[in-house]
């Protein structure tokens, strides 16, 4: 057998549909792009930049031009976790606190989130944001407060000082959390004895003024007693008392029992009851 080599011919204008065929195909791959769930597509054309007079392109499959790019962002609520941050209380003393920070990029202001701060903006703003509110906050208290009765009032002034400082860079602050407030061992021992003491001083105060009230109780009582002895006594009269002494000398009289009456001895003498039951 002969090897001849094969003479392959394609059709006239064959080669240019060809072309043709993969320049479209690379065309489709380029401008086709697909915004996942809980995400937004930020444009940014090769002529004009990121656009921001338009919504950004929504979850699904987009269309774009091949020489333009898209930017995805997370619109979805997030959580930043920061742990054992170093900050100062009013008397200088180190205290590390536990915050999360839950933070979304809005559909809205997404595209100028983008263009002003970009796509590393947890890093860039929030932290140093969430970091200075809290250094702010608690240099404001003592760490007695801190670990007792501030701790709510603290939360809610960390939240107000970093939303202040992400409003104008166009993030939401959902909120702030205090998870946890870490005080030097010497500080905290201190601070739980003190708490003791309070707590055994407010019971003894409260058992006193129990006692107390109970001794007013008592003398409300006996006074009262004592005025109604009083009255009775200025009500009561030889001519009432000789009245009740015949009254039961009459009943005495009709029991069938045996008995002795003796007649009192006095002007106003009242009979003596003798004899058996």
């Amino acid at each position: 057998m002969s090897n001849q080599p094969l003479d392959i011919k394609f059709p006239k204008g064959g080669i240019f549909f060809i072309v043709i065929a993969v320049l479209a195909i690379i065309l489709i791959s380029k401008s086709a792009v697909t915004i996942g769930s809980g995400e937004r597509g930020v444009l940014y054309k090769w002529i004009g930049g990121v656009v921001t007079d338009q919504p950004p392109l929504d979850e699904g499959f987009n269309f774009v031009m091949p020489w333009n790019k898209v930017f995805k962002y997370n619109v979805r609520q997030q959580e930043l976790f920061e742990k054992k941050m170093a900050v100062l209380s009013s008397n200088g003393l180190e205290i590390q606190l536990d915050a999360s920070v839950l933070y979304q990029a809005t559909t809205k202001t997404v595209a100028l989130l983008h263009q002003t701060r970009g796509e590393n903006y947890l890093q860039s703003v929030i932290i140093p944001a969430i970091r200075s509110a809290t250094r702010s906050v608690v240099g404001r208290y003592t760490p007695e407060q801190l670990y007792s009765t501030k701790r709510d009032a603290i939360q809610t002034e960390i939240f107000e000082e970093t939303k202040k400082i992400l409003g104008p860079q166009y993030i939401q602050l959902n909120a702030v959390l205090v998870r946890d407030v870490t005080l030097p061992p010497t500080i905290k021992q201190a601070i739980e004895r003190k708490l003791k003491q309070e707590q055994e001083s407010l019971e003894y105060e409260f058992r006193l003024v129990t006692a107390q009230k109970e001794a007013e109780k008592q003398i409300i009582e006996a006074k009262g007693k004592a005025d109604a002895n009083k009255i009775l006594s200025a009500s009561i009269t030889d001519k009432i008392l000789q009245d009740k002494g015949i009254e039961a000398t009459i009943k005495l009289s009709q029991s069938p029992n045996t008995k002795v009456i003796v007649i009192g001895s006095g002007k106003n003498g009242l009979p003596i009851i003798l004899g058996n039951q």
